[in-house]
């Protein structure tokens, strides 16, 4: 929904604003149209921003259509309630965690164990949950992300990229379950009635379970699912890339769940 300006593909001239900053200077972009069109998204229907950011990254973030009732960050592991952390949900998550594999502290250790800086800029925890790697995609060394991935899947983990970041995540943690735990929270306070379906869209393959969950999903045509090349039969692709895939996005959004298409 959001993009940086080396995202922004073939639409530099297109009207833009601006709805992150980092420490005073812009950092991500919508269109004007998408904005507009975002604002008025949250009267038809019950919007959940749904994020791997962290809880401090989806804090810089000022989407139109703020504030918002839920949104889910960390991948899953933190449901944000009138923006406070859930911890009733964080505590059973960790819960999971503890129980399907591996510590956070062991996979960090065997992680930083098998990088260094000619090709990786930053190693960071993320809310105590999981660790990423930002680093040079180009000097990044051939088949680490399959071995380490190997290695994780062996421990209740499992690793992927999306663009500069190598994500190293808990298979306990994911999008669907926090987007299935909020929609049923939904139902229950009659905010959802009736024959209400789930949309969603993403771009990465932290979000192909999510996607695959929903009634109807959409992915913009870039990013690791294009790479990928992933589909499922509820899957549209949008036929735009860069930031003009998040404008194709909202429409698609607004006029709700259309026939799915490649």
């Amino acid at each position: 929904m959001i993009y940086s300006r080396n995202a922004f593909s073939a639409a530099d001239e297109v009207p833009m604003v601006c709805v992150e900053h980092l420490e005073g200077a812009p950092l991500s972009f919508m269109t004007t149209v998408a904005a507009l069109r975002m604002a008025s998204l949250t009267e038809p229907a019950a919007v959940v921003p749904t994020t791997t950011r962290t809880i401090k990254q989806f804090g810089r973030i000022r989407l139109p259509g703020a504030p918002w009732r839920y949104a889910i960050t960390s991948n899953g592991g933190n449901i944000l309630v009138d923006g406070v952390p859930d911890m009733r949900w964080r505590i059973d998550v960790d819960a999971q965690v503890r129980a399907s594999g591996a510590t956070l502290s062991a996979v960090s250790a065997e992680l930083r164990a098998r990088v260094d800086d000619s090709w990786v800029t930053k190693f960071r925890v993320a809310d105590h949950l999981f660790c990423y790697l930002v680093v040079k995609p180009k000097a990044v060394p051939e088949g680490f992300l399959a071995e380490w991935d190997g290695w994780c899947r062996r421990r209740g983990w499992s690793a992927s990229q999306q663009g500069r970041k190598i994500y190293t995540m808990p298979r306990a943690v994911c999008k669907s379950r926090a987007v299935a735990e909020v929609r049923r929270r939904l139902w229950e306070s009659g905010e959802l009635v009736g024959e209400a379906e789930t949309l969603a869209a993403g771009d990465g393959a932290l979000d192909a379970e999510m996607l695959r969950a929903a009634d109807f999903a959409i992915r913009p045509r870039h990013g690791e699912l294009e790479k990928l090349n992933w589909t499922h039969p509820n899957l549209t692709v949008t036929r735009t890339s860069g930031i003009l895939a998040g404008e194709e996005i909202i429409n698609w959004f607004i006029k709700g769940a259309p026939a799915t298409s490649e």
